[in-house]
């Protein structure tokens, strides 16, 4: 990251008692303004002269200071900052990032020095803390207590926003696990469902000024994870360290850091309309890789017995026909699920690895994370929680030829469990395997910190269409809200495009997808992760029209572009990617009425003749074509619980 000073100004505390200072974004429409005013700290946010965010607190407590009050501001300096890379697996494969920065030095009473950082640009602010060694050379190490930051919106705003659960409660003391239901147009000062407050992201729709969008990155071994508190009308929301039940009560709820160090950052999305919402890359832009990768890791698409087979499909004859039925779709990996070591065994999973590599397949396998956090008893058990059996484990899957893992059952923020997440990551990187986690925390930044890192689950997520009827009704509107909060800032396992019309392995008994197909295909689009399940069953070979098999053996996996054309949580969403040079746009309709609409499509050209698809009565996938007319709009059909694909 390139930076150039632009100006350095030294300010005396005697100068004034009030000390003002505004940061605005490169565009200049996006105004931070920071306060030290009687030794308390406060920033605001305004976007086109809006007020965004009113005057909220900054700063921190910790075991060598308090920083939060009795505040003294000595220098401030404004840089700028430009940064050009490449990632292949979120939302863009190419990011110019261009911010403006403010580092503001202050101290405390007892003269302990303390620095904010805010970095912002056109839509996006991000802020963070970094603590110094003093004039001998000491503390070289500090315990972080806990945050003052907040978060207060103007009145009237309305939230879309998931609880934080209770520690070591719900299947087998699992959670939190970030699988709680989101809310949408709720107001403030509504208690969250169990007093704990919010997970991240949080979205905030501030009436006609416009939206917010508030996550954390850069969160590592090195810190704990955050949320957010419950509302409170002064203070609006604050940053939420752990609860200390949580990992079954081991470890700190506080973060422990080397000083000189730095908090991770807390992140602002900023837009008049929710374009910005959709496609920031603000969890990317201001981190950096923290290790090299040992092979190339390319986006892929994986087959899963266990969506609609459950726990019987884990055996030998099953695992084939899921591997012949992702070499027919020319899908890259199969994942085998929880209790293969036992209903398979080690030696037959060798055997089954050797055959579907036959077949131009890979393997993934499921591990339970523990250790010592909670009650979950899927095995293999016992196998990540520690360095010196993790390591002859990874070991015997690269000699296998296992192309990665996926870790479930983690429940917790706390830094002792954000260690075993990266050395989880660092290690499977040594053997080459690539990483999944479920029941489990937000990435965040995580895509471009660990390069082996594909993606999280962290959302109530498909398994739950499956377990029960109100999940399938509640899926519509789920994956038309999450583009906007959850997938929005990282990448999401959704965990199956389910192509059976029933919940059964029969595809004639239980409930009913509640979906059209096309919704299905078109959530392939919608949904961002570099590690899509399309969660066809073996009889969708022979019982899908064949308009859907192809277009799901040519799904992409991953995006060089995202561009957000129309919609509003949790009621549709239409979102354009490209891949490979070519453009998909698709939308989903979160509702139970049908939409009609005229939709924008810059990216093709006038006259262009396109691919569309939309449901046809009975819910399949018909196949037309049509024409971009000299305004570069279509008319497009959405049924109820519908889609449709231009491509």
């Amino acid at each position: 990251m390139k930076t150039k000073i632009i100006i350095s100004i030294l300010l005396f505390s005697f100068f004034a008692i009030i000390n003002n200072i505004e940061i605005s974004s490169p565009d200049g429409r996006l105004i931070v303004n920071l306060q030290v005013e009687k030794g308390v700290a406060t920033y605001s946010l305004k976007y086109d002269n809006q007020e965004m965010i009113q005057p909220s607190r900054l700063g921190l407590k910790s075991n060598i200071g308090d920083f939060s009050e009795g505040l003294t501001l000595i220098t401030q300096e404004i840089s700028e900052l430009q940064k050009s890379y490449d990632m292949s697996r979120t939302k863009a494969s190419h990011s110019e990032f261009s911010a403006n920065k403010l580092d503001c030095l202050l101290e405390n009473g007892e003269k302990h020095k303390i620095t904010f950082t805010f970095i912002v640009s056109n839509n996006d602010v991000a802020f963070r803390y970094t603590l110094h060694r003093q004039e001998n050379d000491n503390p070289k190490s500090a315990v972080i207590f806990s945050e003052v930051s907040s978060f207060l919106f103007p009145e009237g705003t309305t939230t879309f926003i998931s609880p934080q659960s209770d520690p070591m409660i719900g299947w087998e003391r699992t959670k939190p696990s970030y699988e709680e239901v989101y809310s949408a147009d709720e107001e403030m000062g509504k208690r969250s469902l169990y007093g704990r407050g919010y997970v991240f992201p949080a979205l905030f729709h501030t009436g006609n000024h416009g939206w917010v969008l508030l996550g954390e990155t850069g969160v590592t071994s090195g810190y704990v994870g955050s949320h957010l508190s419950d509302f409170s009308p002064e203070i609006g929301y604050t940053i939420a360290y752990p609860m200390e039940g949580e990992n079954n009560g081991i470890g700190t709820t506080y973060a422990g850091i080397p000083i000189p160090g730095s908090t991770p950052w807390r992140t602002i999305t900023v837009g008049a309309n929710l374009k910005p919402i959709v496609e920031t890359t603000i969890t990317y832009d201001i981190v950096d890789p923290l290790y090299e990768p040992s092979i190339e890791y390319n986006p892929v698409i994986y087959t899963w017995s266990w969506l609609i087979w459950p726990d019987d499909s884990i055996n030998c004859e099953d695992q084939v026909q899921f591997i012949y039925l992702a070499a027919a779709m020319g899908f890259e990996y199969c994942l085998v699920d929880n209790w293969w070591d036992a209903r398979i065994g080690r030696e037959k999973i060798e055997e089954l690895s050797n055959y579907a590599q036959s077949k131009g397949v890979r393997l993934m396998l499921w591990y339970n994370s523990n250790g010592y956090e909670n009650d979950a008893p899927q095995t293999p058990r016992q196998c990540m929680h520690n360095s010196i059996v993790r390591e002859k484990e990874m070991k015997w899957m690269q000699s296998i030829g296992i192309a990665g893992i996926k870790v479930d059952f983690f429940g917790g923020d706390k830094q002792v469990t954000m260690q075993l997440y990266e050395d989880l990551l660092s290690d499977a990187n040594r053997f080459g395997l690539q990483v999944i986690f479920h029941g489990c925390t937000l990435p965040r930044g995580w895509e471009r910190l660990y390069p082996n890192y594909v993606a999280s689950e962290a959302v109530l997520a498909s398994e739950n269409v499956f377990f029960n009827e109100g999940s399938a009704l509640r899926q519509p509107f789920d994956l038309t809200l999450h583009p906007f909060c959850r997938n929005s800032l990282a990448s999401m396992d959704w965990g199956g495009i389910i192509m059976n019309r029933f919940l059964s392995r029969d595809n004639a008994s239980r409930h009913t997808r509640k979906t059209t197909d096309v919704f299905e295909m078109a959530s392939g689009i919608i949904m961002q992760t570099s590690i899509q399940c399309v969660a066809m069953q073996p009889n969708n070979l022979d019982e899908l029209p064949q308009v859907e098999i192809d277009f799901l053996k040519n799904l992409p996996s991953a995006w060089e572009e995202t561009v957000f054309i129309d919609g509003y949580p949790g009621k549709f969403v239409i979102l354009a990617r490209k891949s490979a040079g070519k453009w998909y746009v698709s939308g989903l309709n979160g509702e139970s009425n049908m939409k009609e609409m005229e939709v924008e499509l810059p990216m093709f050209e006038p006259e262009k003749t396109v691919n569309y698809y939309t449901d046809d009565k009975n819910g399949y996938a018909l196949l037309t074509e049509v024409r971009v007319d000299n305004s570069r709009k279509v008319t497009i059909v959405m049924q109820p619980n519908g889609g449709f694909i231009i491509n």
